[in-house]
C-alpha cells in the first residue's frame, strides 16, 4: 500500500454469533440499530449501500465481497472526502463468541483529508462498542448516552408563526414539556418556539439534534426560543434519558402496555361523556382541530404503529425523507368511515386491541433479536409516550370553543 495512504484496524470481541454480527453489517434495520441514522442496502456482490446521519453526514459505497457469516466487504465514499476508502469486516467464531478483524483502509494524508483519519477512528470505536452493547444486552447508546430538552414536538409552519405572532417561520414548536426536566425547569411551555441551541440555528427537528449531539446530560446549554414576538434567552440543563425496566417477555410488555391503554382510554371515555357529535366536529380555526379530527389522527396513529411493529418483526423497517403530515385528506376519510364519536372511539378502542395482540404474540427470534426487541418496549413503555393524553387538552379547547360559538346538538354517548 502507498505510504501516502493509512488504515485503521479494530479487534473486538462480541460474545453473540458470528451469524448476528454479520446480519449487523448487512441489513438496513440493524445498520440503523447500532450506526447510523438511515440506510438501506442489497446485500450482494455489487450491490449498493447507504448510510446516513442527521448531522448531514453520509456514505455511499457497494459490497465487493461477502461470505455468509464470515466476510463483509464494502467500499466507502463519505461527503466532502475527496476519494473511496475501503471496508473489510473478517469474523471468526471463537470461545467467548465473535471476534471481529474491522480495517478501514485507503484513508488519505494531507490538507485535502484534514482530519478524516481521527474522525474514522472516533466514529468507528463509538460504533463498535455500541454494537457491542445493542447486540448483547439491546441497549443502544445513542439513546441512553444522549441528553434531552424534555420537549414534546409539534408542527411548525407559517401559518402557525403568524396565529402565535411569532416574527419566524423556522424552528421547533413545543406541544407541552416533561414535568421536572430540562426544559421544565428552565420554564419553556406550550407554543414557545426553540430557534437556536448555543448560538447554533435550529430551523427543525433535525437541527435540535445536531445542535445537541456533542452534548451530554448534566451539561448547560443557552436556548434561545420565541414566545409570541418576543425572543428570549435562558440557560438549560440537559436532562438523562430516562429508560424503563425492559420485561423479559412479551407477555409482561403487553400488560404493562395494557395498562397504560386502559388508563387513556378511560380517559377519554371520560372526557367524550356528554360531548355532542356537532361539539366534536366543531374545528376552531383553520389551522386547528375539532375533537373529531384529533380522534381520526389518533386512529392513524394506531394504525402506523400496527406497520412498524410488523416491519420490526420482519426485520425490513421503512425509511422516509420526511414525515408525510397529518393530511386534511387523510383525516377527513377517517371522519367518513367512521363518523361519530362513539364510532370513532370504538374503532380507537379495537385498534388498540390490535396492537395488544400483536405484542402479545411477539415470536421468540424476535425477542431474542435483543436489539430490536429493546427499541419496541423501550418506545411503548417511555414515561412521556400516551397520545392520548397529550392530545386532551387540544380536545378540551376545541370544545371550549364549540360551546363558546353556540354549537350544540344530540350527545355523542346517545348518538
Amino acid at each position: 500500500m502507498s505510504s501516502d495512504l493509512q488504515s485503521l484496524t479494530y479487534h473486538p470481541t462480541i460474545p453473540v454469533s458470528p451469524a448476528e454480527v454479520y446480519r449487523a453489517f448487512t441489513n438496513s434495520t440493524a445498520l440503523r440499530e447500532w450506526f447510523c441514522d438511515t440506510a438501506t442496502v442489497s446485500a450482494r456482490p455489487n450491490g449498493h449501500l447507504f448510510v446516513g446521519w442527521h448531522n448531514g453526514y453520509y456514505a455511499t459505497g457497494h459490497f465487493t465481497e461477502l461470505q455468509e457469516n464470515r466476510l463483509v466487504a464494502f467500499s466507502w465514499q463519505g461527503r466532502g472526502e475527496p476519494a473511496p476508502t475501503q471496508v473489510r469486516v473478517e469474523l471468526a467464531p471463537d470461545d467467548e463468541g465473535a471476534r471481529l478483524t474491522l480495517e478501514h483502509s485507503g484513508i488519505g494524508r494531507g490538507v485535502e483529508w484534514g482530519e478524516t483519519a481521527a474522525r474514522f477512528d472516533r466514529a468507528w470505536r463509538r460504533s463498535l462498542e455500541n454494537l457491542s452493547s445493542v447486540l448483547t444486552t439491546g441497549e443502544d447508546l445513542r439513546v441512553t448516552r444522549r441528553p434531552m430538552l424534555g420537549i414534546l414536538l409539534a408542527n411548525f409552519s407559517a401559518d402557525d408563526a403568524t396565529r402565535l405572532g411569532i416574527p419566524v417561520s423556522q424552528g421547533v414548536r413545543l406541544n407541552g414539556v416533561v414535568p421536572q426536566l430540562g426544559a421544565d425547569a428552565a420554564g419553556l411551555r406550550q407554543d414557545d418556539v426553540i430557534v437556536a441551541i448555543d448560538g447554533l440555528p435550529v430551523a427543525d427537528v433535525i437541527a435540535l439534534r445536531t445542535a445537541l449531539s456533542s452534548h451530554l446530560a448534566g451539561d448547560v446549554v443557552d436556548v434561545e426560543f420565541y414566545r409570541g414576538p418576543v425572543r428570549h434567552d435562558t440557560p438549560m440543563v440537559l436532562s438523562g434519558r430516562k429508560i424503563p425496566p425492559i420485561p423479559a417477555t412479551p407477555a409482561e410488555l403487553s400488560e404493562q402496555v395494557r395498562r397504560r391503554y386502559l388508563r387513556d382510554e378511560a380517559a377519554l371515555t371520560e372526557f367524550l361523556s356528554g360531548i355532542t357529535d356537532m361539539e366534536a366536529s366543531y374545528q376552531p380555526g383553520p389551522d386547528e382541530w375539532s375533537v373529531k379530527q384529533v380522534l381520526a389522527h389518533l386512529i392513524q396513529g394506531e394504525r402506523y404503529n400496527h406497520q412498524w411493529i410488523g416491519e420490526l418483526i420482519g426485520g425490513h423497517e421503512g425509511a422516509y425523507d420526511d414525515y408525510s403530515g397529518n393530511q386534511a385528506l387523510r383525516l377527513s376519510a377517517t371522519i367518513h368511515a367512521f363518523p361519530t364519536v362513539a364510532d370513532m372511539a370504538a374503532e380507537l378502542a379495537r385498534l388498540n386491541a390490535e396492537t395488544l395482540a400483536l405484542m402479545d404474540s411477539l415470536p421468540d427470534e424476535f425477542v431474542q433479536r435483543k436489539r430490536t426487541y429493546w427499541r419496541l418496549a423501550r418506545t411503548f413503555l417511555d414515561e412521556s409516550y400516551s397520545h392520548i393524553a397529550d392530545h386532551l387538552g387540544q380536545m378540551r379547547a376545541a370544545v371550549v370553543a364549540a360551546r363558546a360559538a353556540g354549537i350544540g346538538g344530540t350527545s355523542a354517548e346517545g348518538a
